[in-house]
Formats: structure tokens, sequence, C-alpha cells
């Protein structure tokens, strides 16, 4: 399988010197679902908005010839400190921010015109005039998502479950073959969390869509991603199977702050280890090494998992 990211040597540093990103190579292949994760800081939105091509990442340090490179699709994003990217590339990559990035006086079938951007006249889809078939494109993409007969609702009067949905139906439009996504579960409930990350599953599944998705909990990254790459003060400090990602094993590469990276019921019940398994893993796995289903992880006799008190005091969206 050909190469949908491929970065190598990229750093990233601000003002006075702070490294935010230390030299990091890494290569997604198509069709794979991987999750980033990492404790507050170290890096993980630096990389995900570098990959997009968002904010540039620092010139070259050494002599090699692939330093401080990203290829995405197979051209060139960033280069030599600089952001390359056509207009014909951005069409190709879906960004889901935790924000949402909705227009909130419009429409919900209205933003997610939006995503049709890339194939539109740009006067036409700057004035928001899309036609019946864009319109029916669009509607699809929102019946796909669950929340159809919202349509004509303006996104700020919806849920943030919902206008997260909205953004993930945006991408669908798009037709991107690359979803990149910083964070998009961190502002919603345990239930809306489920419904997102079920529906960037079922795209990675069923449309063949590269999903790269930075998780601020562990187990979502063990319940919907094959493969999982640990950030730790701007390097990669682990990137393999989901399943290695148990607290004793993050415990030695975060130490004190892998607390955050676990909800504590469910921390819990991974250390106690009776009977905890993956549940028909083998059936699970077609002949390419990807999940055919999300697997789901069995933890025998363990209450329902509850948010931290930091969670509850943020005051989670609903769906």
């Amino acid at each position: 399988m050909d190469a949908v990211i491929e970065a190598r040597g990229v750093s990233k540093s601000y003002l006075r010197g702070v490294i935010v990103l230390d030299d990091i190579s890494l290569s997604l292949k198509r069709g794979e679902m991987v999750a980033l994760i990492g404790a507050s800081g170290s890096g993980k939105s630096t990389l995900i908005r570098s990959i997009a091509g968002l904010i540039p990442i620092d010139s070259p340090r050494g002599n090699g010839a692939n330093a401080g490179q990203i290829h995405v699709l197979g051209q060139p994003i960033q280069r030599g400190g600089r952001i390359s990217c056509s207009r014909a590339l951005r069409a190709r990559i879906g960004v889901i921010f935790q924000q949402f990035n909705l227009v909130p006086r419009l429409s919900l079938l209205t933003n997610v015109c939006f995503g049709l951007l890339g194939r539109v006249p740009s006067a036409r889809g700057t004035l928001g005039r899309f036609n019946d078939d864009e319109k029916r494109i669009a509607m699809q993409a929102l019946a796909r998502v669950g929340i159809a007969e919202h349509a004509l609702r303006r996104s700020n009067d919806l849920s943030g479950g919902q206008q997260q949905r909205a953004a993930i139906a945006r991408s669908l439009v798009q037709g991107a073959e690359l979803l990149i996504a910083d964070e998009p579960i961190a502002s919603l409930d345990p239930a809306s969390s489920r419904r997102v990350m079920d529906l960037l599953a079922d795209m990675n599944r069923n449309d063949g869509l590269t999903v790269l998705v930075s998780l601020h909990q562990v187990e979502y990254a063990m319940k919907y991603c094959p493969r999982t790459i640990a950030l730790k003060d701007g390097k990669i400090a682990y990137d393999g199977p989901s399943s290695a990602l148990t607290p004793a094993f993050l415990n030695r590469i975060y130490g004190a702050e892998s607390e955050e990276l676990f909800l504590p019921s469910f921390g819990a019940a991974l250390e106690q280890g009776d009977g905890l398994h993956w549940a028909d893993t083998e059936a699970a796995i077609d002949g390419n090494g990807h999940w055919s289903e999300p697997p789901t992880i069995v933890i025998p006799h363990a209450p329902t998992v509850a948010m931290t008190k930091s969670h509850a005091k943020a005051g989670r969206l609903s769906a």
C-alpha cells in the first residue's frame, strides 16, 4: 500500500527557542486509522496542523535529503519551512477540529455544502449559492451522520455532538481521501464521543478513508484505532499496536502524566486484567491487517465509565 502521509525530520519551534516538535518522522499507509495520543503539551495539535499544511514547520537543520518535509497523497505539502499545497490537494484532505468550525448563523445544509467549495466555481461557492444537485449530495451526507432532520436549522441552535457530525458530513461531501481530526471528541460527552468515533470508523472501513485522529482518551484509541502513535515532549515515544496501551505501559512512558490519558474506572479495570481481552480479535482483522469491525473491549463486571471531576467541571456538550 502506498503512503498517504510521509513525514521526515519534522521540527517546529516557536519564539525564544521553545521546541514543540523535535525531528519527527512517520508514515501512514492508505486505509489506516491511526490514533495520535499524548499528555497536554506533547505536540499533538502542532503535528496535526503541520501535516494538514496549516502551520509551517522549521527549515531543515541537517543535510538529509528528506529532512524537514511532509508529503501527503504523494505530493509535497511542506518543504524547506514553506507550505506548498495546491487547491486540488487541499480538496483531498478533510480536517476536523474540536471547535467544529461551522458558520453559526447559517443552516446545517449550507455549512455542509461548503465542503463542495473545491468542486464548484469560487464566486458561487463563496456566496453560498448551491444548486439542487449539490444540496442533494449534502442531504445524503447529513442522513448518513444521522441529522438530516436538522438540515434547515442554524448550526448554533444544535448541540456540540450534532455540530461535530455536521463537520464530518462536510468532509463526506468534500470527497476527502485523508481525514485529519484534531481532538474531535474533546468537548463532547461519552455518548456523543462514541457516535463521532463510530462515524470516523465507518468512513475508514466502508469508504477506504485514511484517518489520523488525535485523542486525549486512550480508551478510544484502543477501541477504534489498530495503531497508535504516542508523543512525549515533541518526540515519538511509541508507534505500534494500540493493544499495548495499558496503564502500566503508559506510566513507563509518561510517568504521572499518564493519569490524564485514562478515565479512572477504565484504567482500574485494565490493571485488574481479570478476563480482559479483545473480543473476536482474529475474526475482526481482514487480510490487510485492518479491523473489519472496530474491536470491542470486554471488561467483565466493570462499572460504566464515568467522567473525571475535571471533565464534569468543564461541562461536556450533549449529543
